[in-house]
């Protein structure tokens, strides 16, 4: 009796030690692969981190089990330079004016006061006479300029003198230039604006011809 007793005894510990042999032994993962080359564990996110990472940086979660979301990146690349102010336009350059030649002759005096110079003028295709003066006798006084020309041209004007010192000047008007600047000449007589006429200066573009007074 008591030896069936230890058989069934000893053959109920056997059975139950069977389970605990193969907890004890744990199971084989030696060879098993999941087709990665990770192997079990590697799927059951248990493996060691491959060389040269960071701790829980190719399973993508941290030791708690969250998800773990890298930060964005942020370019470095410099913001587009704004485009360079232009330069403001350059103002327009004011017109020149038409350029005149002057023949003149030499500036005269008379012992009375009276000073002048006269000159033939020719610019854009037209010819005139200028006469400058300066009225020194205290007096008023008449001027007659006088422009010769080619084929016996002649253009006269008559202007008054004030009694004033202040420079002035007698001119003709404008004719179209009927030859060479050479071809003219202009005559300027000063005189006193009374019966006799007196003449006190006379001057002319190409040489002197004072009065005597």
């Amino acid at each position: 009796m008591n030896l069936r007793l230890i058989g069934i005894g000893a053959g109920v510990l056997i059975i139950l030690s069977l389970p605990l042999a193969g907890a004890i032994a744990g199971p084989d993962f030696t060879g098993r692969d999941d087709g990665k080359g990770g192997g079990v564990l590697s799927s059951l996110g248990l493996a060691d981190p491959p060389s040269g990472g960071s701790a829980g940086g190719s399973s993508g979660r941290s030791s708690g089990g969250s998800s773990v979301r890298s930060a964005p990146a942020r370019s470095s690349a410099p913001a587009a330079a704004a485009p360079a102010a232009q330069p403001a336009p350059a103002p327009p350059s004011p017109p020149q004016a038409p350029r005149t030649d002057a023949r003149c002759g030499p500036e005269l005096s008379s012992p009375q006061g009276v000073e002048a110079q006269t000159c033939v003028l020719v610019g854009e295709g037209r010819t005139w006479g200028r006469s400058y003066y300066r009225n020194t006798s205290g007096r008023p006084l008449d001027a007659v300029l006088t422009v010769m020309g080619p084929a016996g041209r002649t253009v006269q004007i008559r202007c008054a003198v004030g009694a004033g010192d202040e420079p002035g000047l007698c001119e003709t008007p404008k004719e179209t230039s009927a030859g060479a600047p050479d071809a003219y000449s202009a005559v300027a007589e000063f005189a006193v604006p009374d019966e006799q006429g007196a003449l006190l200066l006379r001057s002319g573009s190409n040489a002197p011809a004072p009065g005597d007074g």
